[in-house]
């Protein structure tokens, strides 16, 4: 039996160009459902400079207006009124929500003011806004927040089983794990250029640590420097280079603190594989990711990865196996981790082949048949409701 083509809506703050986790997942997902034939609308915030008049009739640009003083319930009425005479003109069988902010709140109320199915997606580390970073107060008032707008969707999609299952000892409702894939053609360990590698002032035999991701305090990149230097401290007969891919508040910070890093800013597609094929170790010290799917590409491209056991991590790597996982928040098995898998040349070898091997099964047609299935299921069960709710009374 043939799927039949719904008309969906994907609404978030964060899309492509935007490079996150989010954002990425969202393009991969948005393609997949294209080319099974269903009619996908994309409803983001405009970026700078970007026109109203959209190039593209499948995505519904939103001015990104500023929220100083009121203007935010001024923003938030004419979301609703906007949204809601789209949704009329073009009627979704069914809305996914990515992110929370204000933009998908309007997208929630103005859905089940319409009587439209709602799938959320929770890409938040509730841990990390309740706990950390001194937030206190706030951070448990925006958990209760997250839980109470997760609640009014139809089923509630989670990347990873370790946060779906902090969650539902927290209270939230209707989780569904769905895990994220990796475009294994292009992060392959064939794009290694030894040019590259050159241009970062390594040799054949000498060793690029990498990490990718956003430099801001968040990630734990204290943690990296230290692991770094402990490598080098172990290795005194080879050259270990540290090579960081992204930007954030800490790149000065981290120039200086690590002056023979090589700071590469933001990479993307073609690049970003070469980058990664480029490199020999990957390390991951981020204690507030959902997933991490930096994760998933450092092994579809051939890395050794060590990481704290948790997220993406938990779920793809085997410790020793095809990997080096520490206990989270145990710096120390964390370092010697990576000295570890430095140690022999040949454990390096047999853990990269074996990570490819494994993330190379790890791609995203399994994971759109799910989210295909999912969307399919909560619409059909918003059209069966509307179906009843418009029965006649028996008489009496």
């Amino acid at each position: 039996m043939n799927t039949p083509a719904l008309h969906i809506c994907l609404v978030s703050d964060t899309f492509a160009p935007h490079v996150n986790g989010v954002a990425c997942t969202l393009l991969n997902l948005s393609e997949g459902l294209r080319q099974r034939g269903h009619h996908v609308r994309i409803v983001r915030p405009r970026q700078p400079g970007e026109q109203a008049s959209g190039h593209n009739p499948g995505v519904r640009l939103w001015r990104d207006w500023p929220l100083p003083g009121y203007l935010g319930l001024q923003r938030d009425k004419v979301s609703l009124r906007t949204l809601a005479r789209h949704w009329r003109r073009q009627r979704p069988d069914v809305i996914y929500i990515a992110t929370e902010g204000p933009l998908g709140l309007s997208a929630l109320r103005t859905a089940r003011r319409l009587g439209i199915a709602v799938v959320s997606g929770l890409h938040t580390h509730v841990a990390h806004l309740s706990g950390q970073h001194g937030m206190g107060v706030v951070g448990r008032l925006l958990s209760l927040y997250l839980r109470w707008f997760h609640g009014r969707a139809v089923l509630t999609l989670v990347p990873s089983l370790s946060h779906r299952r902090w969650l539902e000892r927290r209270g939230f409702e209707r989780l569904v794990h769905m895990p994220h894939g990796v475009d294994a053609e292009l992060f392959n360990p064939a794009r290694r250029s030894q040019a590259l590698r050159e241009h970062w002032g390594l040799g054949h035999d000498d060793i690029a640590v990498l990490h990718v991701g956003r430099l801001a305090p968040e990630k734990n990149l204290g943690l990296l420097q230290s692991c770094f230097e402990a490598l080098q401290r172990a290795l005194p007969q080879r050259r270990v280079r540290l090579i960081l891919v992204g930007d954030g508040p800490l790149r000065g910070k981290l120039q200086q603190q690590v002056p023979g890093a090589v700071l590469c800013g933001v990479q993307r597609g073609e690049q970003l594989a070469e980058h990664y094929a480029s490199s020999d170790l990957f390390l991951f010290p981020s204690l507030i990711e959902t997933f991490g799917r930096v994760v998933l590409e450092a092994m579809a491209s051939g890395l050794a990865v060590v990481a704290y056991d948790q997220a993406t991590a938990a779920q793809h790597i085997g410790h020793g196996h095809n990997g080096a996982l520490a206990m989270p928040r145990d710096a120390a098995a964390f370092i010697d981790a990576a000295c570890w898998l430095l140690q022999d040349s040949e454990t390096l070898r047999r853990v990269r082949l074996n990570a490819r091997q494994h993330a190379s099964h790890q791609g995203w047609s399994e994971i759109v048949d799910q989210f295909e299935a999912h969307l399919l299921s909560a619409s059909l069960s918003a059209h069966a409701r509307q179906a009843k709710s418009m029965q006649p009374m028996p008489p009496l």
